[in-house]
């Protein structure tokens, strides 16, 4: 196991009718934005309750907050709480709206050009307002963690930016909030969450067992509770285990002291910002490709894997390998998403454009052995087709 050093601050309420508690975490006095995306909010009734919370509070609205946050909306929010002289953002809504409100907490206070901000991937920021989350949409984990996906659509742009001052001071987490979602957003948010894992999983050993164990029984609740969300979706302890999977999944927990790969999800940003895909759809698609043309350095946890998750033993190792792939290209496509670019309407894909904006954002030589060749980048979107 590597040396680590684990600290989040973020102070989680669970459960339902914790989003009136947030009153006790804003000041009075305190100026607050409320940053979301609109209808979800809304037909959740979280916006709601967030007013009734802070019907004492001095609340700005900012809503319009998209998926793949863009850039330049964000710009408007910043103007907007500067001129209402904001001193802390509240973020209604699932990832999106919380990277958003993270970014804008760093640009509020920033003197320079904020894309700064995402120029050096969060390395400038020395000062941040307060962030709160009420979260209706469990798949990012951004409510817990102290990174955020920013889009720039006129430059081609999606990337993260991770700082510890991006940490949200606390972050609401009330399945009750996510009976509305659509399938298609309870497939997403949970094949999201299980890739996640997979980042920090499927590298190589390094004799993390505890991060191993842990990492292995969120997937095996994912599977378990996943397919039950899309046919129960008001059971309140389904959501609760999805929402608090969601969470745990990408706190930095399972995470320490082990290798992460990443290649996957900063492939699939180029996709996004290309093709407009959501975002677990490039991974469903990517996920299966790339352990398949990865096999030989991913070998050893991959065969775990399909023992501990899968229940695979029996066969040659060959056998055993494509089994686990094949298992997981299952459960993605179970939970209602294509794993071929063709079933969201993609037939083809312009592999050296990929390619150059991997190069041009400085992401050549992903993965736990930063070994993700270009060659080997074609080879998975051919795969993907």
């Amino acid at each position: 196991m590597f040396n680590f050093t684990f600290h989040n601050p973020t102070k989680v309420f669970f459960g339902k009718d914790t989003i009136r508690l947030i009153a006790g975490e804003i000041p009075p006095v305190a100026r607050v934005m409320i940053v979301h995306g609109g209808a979800g909010g809304r037909a959740s009734g979280a916006l709601d309750e967030v007013g009734e919370a802070l019907r004492e509070v001095d609340c700005t609205d900012f809503g319009g907050v998209a998926p793949n946050p863009e850039y330049d909306r964000m710009l408007d929010g910043v103007a907007l709480a500067r001129e209402k002289k904001i001193d802390f953002l509240l973020a209604v809504g699932g990832g999106s709206v919380i990277d958003a409100a993270k970014f804008m907490s760093a640009a509020i206070p920033f003197a320079g050009d904020p894309f700064l901000l995402m120029d050096k991937a969060g390395a400038a920021i020395r000062e941040t307002l307060p962030v709160g989350a009420v979260v209706t949409l469990p798949a990012s984990g951004s409510e817990m963690n102290s990174r955020a996906i920013i889009s720039r659509k006129a430059c081609q742009i999606k990337k993260g930016i991770m700082n510890p001052l991006l940490h949200p001071r606390f972050a609401v987490l009330d399945p009750t909030k996510t009976y509305t979602l659509p399938c298609a957003q309870i497939g997403n948010g949970v094949v999201d969450t299980f890739v996640h894992v997979l980042e920090q999983y499927l590298t190589y050993p390094v004799a993390g067992e505890v991060q191993d164990c842990l990492a292995e029984g969120l997937l095996q609740a994912l599977i378990d509770q996943g397919p039950r969300a899309l046919a129960e979706p008001q059971n309140y302890d389904v959501r609760a285990n999805l929402m608090w999977a969601a969470t745990l999944g990408l706190n930095g927990l399972i995470g320490a002291g082990v290798p992460q790969d990443w290649s996957a999800h900063r492939l699939g940003y180029e996709l996004t910002v290309l093709y407009g895909l959501a975002h677990a759809e490039t991974l469903a698609c990517l996920v299966p490709a790339m352990l398949a043309v990865r096999l030989p350095t991913k070998r050893e946890k991959l065969l775990r894997y399909g023992e501990r998750i899968w229940g695979i033993t029996a066969g040659d190792e060959a056998t055993r390998l494509a089994q686990a792939i094949d298992r997981t290209r299952a459960f993605f496509e179970a939970m209602g998403l294509p794993t071929r670019l063709g079933g969201y309407g993609l037939e083809k894909v312009d592999v050296e454009r990929v390619t150059e904006l991997l190069a041009a954002h400085g992401m050549f030589n992903m993965g736990e052995r930063q070994d993700v060749t270009p060659d080997m980048i074609r080879d998975i979107l051919q795969r993907c087709l």
